[in-house]
């Protein structure tokens, strides 16, 4: 983050601030493949990355419902920002799992430090005396290119097979190659990270099991207890909620400009309206799913159930919020494929957020098994 001015607070104007300015940079940070600094700083300043902080640390440890409404606020103004908003607010919250020493060196310079995160494998470590040798490539590392730290995956050896384990890696100790030249989400900056037989130290690296399980370090707060399944939807479906609500804007704006100047005018007839009121409805349907998740993991751990229901409603929720900008899309005629229209970057970035492991119904609508939990 060197370089960036910051000015912390918490307040939902400064997050409006940053939705505004998202907004304003977005059709540039799309063609671009990243997001301006100020952007960044932005975010940092609306609170995004200490939202997760245990407050020993300086941060909030605050809630899932409240930081679904703020990301999918900023997600109004710019997908990308969105999604960079609640990676670096997930990834912090990975930090609280680390034994106390790693946190304190992960947080020395104050809760505004901004963490990546790559949750898949992607890399081996040898134990070493006094720690670990770490070697590998992750790509589709979000917002790696202006991180501090990351925390990444990897396989270590235990007797004749692996298990996983988090990292927490400086930037001074991995390099970024650009390789994200994507259809949706270009902004994000997604590139490769990669680490070449960096030492990392005992007390940075936590089993992958843990983090699932929602064992956090010296926290009992619900945000660092709750299994990552249970709450991980949430964080990759906001960004794609705003987007949403983004394009209804974006297709009434374009209707009413068409029923003053021209004989296609999408809000003039029936069918049309029939459009719109299907979208909305969609696109409210799914803000309910995912508050209800959210507040499933505001709760704290749940029931034994509760993470694979949290998976089937998010990927559901993912569903609807394509199907609603998609039919916008479709129903807004050829105009809104043009290179500098909203419309056809929020059809994008949705249809690429929804692609996400976590938003898919083929991997978490198949988790869910038998009758449901019990509402609580």
């Amino acid at each position: 983050m060197s370089g960036f001015v910051l000015t912390p607070t918490d307040t939902a104007d400064e997050v409006r601030v940053a939705a505004e300015l998202a907004a304003r940079h977005a059709g540039f940070a799309d063609r671009a493949r990243r997001l301006p600094g100020e952007v960044v700083a932005a975010l940092v300043a609306a609170g995004f990355s200490r939202h997760f902080v245990p407050v020993r640390w300086g941060g909030r440890a605050a809630g899932f419902g409240e930081l679904l409404d703020r990301v999918s606020t900023v997600g109004e103004g710019c997908t990308s920002a969105a999604w960079i908003a609640a990676v670096i607010a997930g990834a912090a919250r990975l930090g609280v799992y680390l034994p106390e020493e790693g946190q304190r060196e992960l947080w020395s310079t104050g809760a505004e430090t901004v963490i990546a995160g790559a949750l898949n494998p992607g890399g081996r470590a040898t134990p070493e005396a006094g720690g670990w040798r770490l070697t590998g490539e992750w790509p589709l590392v979000s917002g790696v290119d202006f991180a501090d730290w990351t925390l990444v995956c990897a396989l270590v050896p235990r007797g004749e097979r692996t298990v996983a384990r988090f990292f927490a890696v400086p930037c001074r100790d991995y390099r970024v190659v650009d390789t994200w030249f994507n259809v949706g989400l270009r902004a994000t900056g997604s590139n490769t990270l990669v680490v070449d037989g960096a030492f990392v130290p005992g007390h940075r690296s936590v089993a992958r099991g843990a983090v699932r399980q929602g064992r956090a370090v010296g926290s009992d707060a619900p945000c660092h207890t709750a299994r990552l399944r249970t709450v991980s939807g949430t964080l990759f479906a906001a960004p794609a909620l705003g987007a949403a609500r983004a394009a209804v804007r974006a297709w009434s704006a374009r209707s009413a400009g068409q029923a003053v100047g021209g004989p296609l005018a999408p809000g003039g007839g029936p069918s049309a309206r029939s459009v719109l009121a299907r979208a909305e409805d969609e696109i409210e349907s799914a803000a309910l799913l995912l508050h209800r998740v959210a507040l499933a993991g505001d709760g704290g751990p749940g029931g034994v159930g509760e993470p694979a229901r949290a998976r089937r409603d998010c990927a559901l929720a993912a569903e609807q919020l394509v199907d609603a900008v998609e039919r916008l899309f479709r129903s807004a005629g050829c105009g809104a494929q043009a290179q500098d229209d909203p419309l056809q970057r929020i059809w994008r970035d949705v249809h690429c957020a929804a692609s996400h492991t976590a938003l898919r119904f083929d991997t978490a609508g198949g988790a869910q098994g038998g009758p449901l939990p019990e509402r609580r």
